[in-house]
């Protein structure tokens, strides 16, 4: 199957180059679902990259006949992160010209809806796939509205029309996946947000991160949060509804890096949610174990972040997926002084046991800096 290949030109530089996005689209011979999937948002974060290469090079070996709907993959998402340097190393998780995190400048069309209750009234004798439509609709009028500002005299600054651009491409999706990676060094993980539990099976890894509280300003959350608030209102009218919408943060590996394991982790997960979802039909997918997959659920509040109390250089630090007790040493610091005297050992211990998440890359710390997460089991 051959993908028809776009670009979406994003801004033109002083120089006169363009920055400007590609996007694979593989359409399949029966109409169906919409699935989006990018990577790269954060500089740092390739491995996303290497994942959709792999899709790529798996679509363009399958028949049309094996894809029911669409999928569209955008490697490369964000290039002014991509390409953002301090000497050998990616930075790029920050807007250089506002100081924005770029996942969290994304538009949220719940914050602007302002008749959400009135629209629902209108709907209670409307069935689901109509109402699905009736309110994209209204997305879909709103958000046009962000491009006639951009389009005006006096234009929109750089945030607002790079996710202007990024998010037209996945409106109108079933399915939204962005991949990402730690800015330092994690295991592989997914973000995921109430009442989809049963889906993150698909992707097979073994945590998930469920989101019941969140502002709408990154990726995933743009996307899905409009439609969590349409449930809940319909819940309100007496008219449960559960729209197939649903939209994920994928964490795989680590920053600057391209982990073998993490990419065939993301590349199986993916093929096999979207075999689930009915929108890929391949031999052996879904995967016999979907089902009974274990995940670990768990609340970015037991994510407990743990920061130098000295300035100096880290030793012995636990390793990445260890499990720790409370009170257990789980690094030390070399610190050294100004004040003539020998350099001090400073044991760090765990307030609460639980597994190390995410450290950080750098050895060498300042007072303050962060060192590692712990993704804490006690109560």
């Amino acid at each position: 199957m051959i993908p028809i290949i776009s670009l979406l030109p994003l801004v033109q530089l002083a120089s006169g180059d363009r920055f400007s996005l590609q996007i694979y689209k593989f359409i399949g011979s029966t109409p169906g679902k919409k699935a989006y999937i990018q990577a790269n948002l954060h500089g740092a974060e390739i491995v996303g990259n290497a994942v959709i290469h792999q899709l790529i090079e798996f679509l363009i070996g399958i028949n049309q006949t094996n894809l029911t709907g669409e999928i569209w993959l955008v490697p490369l998402c964000n290039p002014f992160s991509t390409n953002q340097r301090t000497h050998y190393f990616s930075t790029g998780r920050f807007n250089i010209y506002d100081g924005k995190d770029w996942n969290r400048i994304f538009w949220d069309y719940e914050k602007e809806c302002k008749d959400l209750e009135t629209f629902v009234k209108t709907q209670i004798n409307v069935l689901p796939d109509t109402i699905r439509e009736n309110y994209l609709q209204r997305i879909k009028q709103s958000f046009e509205k962000l491009g006639e500002k951009i389009n005006s005299p006096s234009g929109a600054p750089l945030s607002e029309l790079y996710r202007y651009q990024l998010q037209s491409l996945c409106l109108d999706a079933n399915y939204v996946i962005d991949i990402h990676s730690s800015s330092n060094q994690a295991i592989d993980y997914i973000y995921g947000f109430k009442g989809r539990e049963e889906s993150a099976k698909a992707f097979l890894l073994d945590h998930e991160i469920l989101l019941n509280e969140y502002d709408g300003d990154a990726f995933d959350e743009a996307f899905l949060k409009p439609w969590l608030a349409l449930e809940d209102a319909l819940v309100q009218q007496g008219k449960p509804i559960q729209f197939d919408l649903e939209s994920w943060t994928l964490e795989l590996g680590s920053g600057m890096q391209m982990n073998p394991d993490s990419v065939a982790k993301g590349v199986q997960g993916i093929k096999n949610y979207l075999a689930a979802k009915g929108i890929l039909k391949i031999p052996g997918f879904p995967l016999p174990e979907t089902a009974s997959h274990q995940i670990n659920y768990t609340r970015k509040t037991q994510l407990k972040k743990y920061y130098a109390p000295s300035g100096g250089v880290i030793q012995n630090r636990l390793n990445l997926g260890k499990s720790v007790t409370a009170g257990e040493p789980i690094y030390q610091i070399i610190s050294f002084n100004k004040e003539g005297k020998l350099p001090a050992i400073i044991d760090v211990i765990a307030e609460k046991s639980g597994m190390i998440f995410d450290l950080s890359t750098n050895h060498s710390i300042n007072q303050a800096e962060y060192v590692l997460t712990i993704l804490e089991t006690d109560s």
